[in-house]
């Protein structure tokens, strides 16, 4: 199994400040549609102020929740999945890395 990162993945790093996390995923599509917080907590089914505490990393996302996201928005579940899980991961301080595939 290859560790490199996608050039996606490096691009999205470069643009955000850091690691790829569920909050800075979601942040980077919001952007790239053009849509502002509220409008985009709508379209997830969530509030506004709980999309922000998301995108700030201060609220976690269970895996359930990031599939349904995943399907609203149109990306894979795995991909979001496994974001809220290495999300989890990290959260509890353990140095592990998390793989997601589709069963």
């Amino acid at each position: 199994m290859s560790t490199k990162k996608s050039e996606a993945t490096r691009l999205l790093e470069k643009v955000t400040g850091g690691p790829v996390t569920l909050g800075r995923f979601l942040e980077a599509v919001r952007i790239g549609e053009e849509m502002t917080q509220p409008e985009f907590a709508k379209k997830l089914g969530i509030s506004k102020s709980h999309l922000n505490d998301i995108e700030k990393g201060r609220k976690a996302v269970s895996p359930d929740r990031a599939a349904r996201f995943a399907k609203v928005l149109g990306y894979s579940q795995a991909r979001l999945v496994k974001l809220a899980l290495q999300d989890l991961v990290n959260r509890g301080g353990l140095k592990l890395h998390v793989d997601v595939k589709a069963a």
